[in-house]
């Protein structure tokens, strides 16, 4: 009997396969379904208490503004398909606030100069504590922060420049 089951377990696993692969086609053809879809855990709560080189949390609550932190690093090629967005973002007075994710200091610097440097301040967050306290799954990852310290909004991957032009209306505003 216990053979049985054992033979029919692929089968379990093709079928329960299939029917993600089928939910998934299914939400994309509705346009509901969103590849880079990461919920955080942060939305809609206070930011995590941080203290890096650079800024802390308090620093960024005390702006009593909404902020955008962006998660990156020089190692990450996604970073520099990025950048020319953030620079973007900058150009339009978008209070950009970075973290360097697990990156070595002369290699951040290098990065900043090579790409551009958009961000008002810079922490480092080298043993990638604060990046796991956040929930983040990889960089480049970016959060707006609103002037009371709460998470309101979350991208995983480089920000498109759709998504620069409506956070700088709504910076605008």
């Amino acid at each position: 009997m216990n053979r049985r089951w054992l033979l029919l377990a692929p089968l379990g696993i093709a079928a329960g396969a299939g029917a993600s692969f089928y939910a998934m086609l299914s939400g994309m053809k509705r346009g509901t379904f969103d590849p880079r879809g990461l919920p955080s855990q942060l939305i809609d709560k206070p930011l995590p208490e941080f203290n890096l080189p650079g800024f802390s949390r308090a620093d960024v609550v005390k702006q009593g503004r909404p902020v955008l932190l962006n998660f990156f690093a020089s190692w990450c090629v996604p970073c520099i398909e990025e950048a020319p967005t953030l620079m973007k973002l900058r150009a339009a007075r978008v209070p950009l606030w970075g973290i360097a994710y697990k990156d070595k200091s002369e290699a951040t610097d290098a990065f900043l100069l090579r790409h551009g440097n958009p961000f008002a301040h810079l922490a480092r967050d080298l043993s990638g504590d604060v990046g796991i306290e956040w929930g983040i799954t990889g960089v480049p990852e970016t959060f707006v922060v609103d002037g009371s310290g709460i998470v309101r909004w979350h991208f995983a991957g480089p920000l498109p420049d759709e998504a620069a032009q409506v956070l700088a209306t709504r910076f605008a505003a």
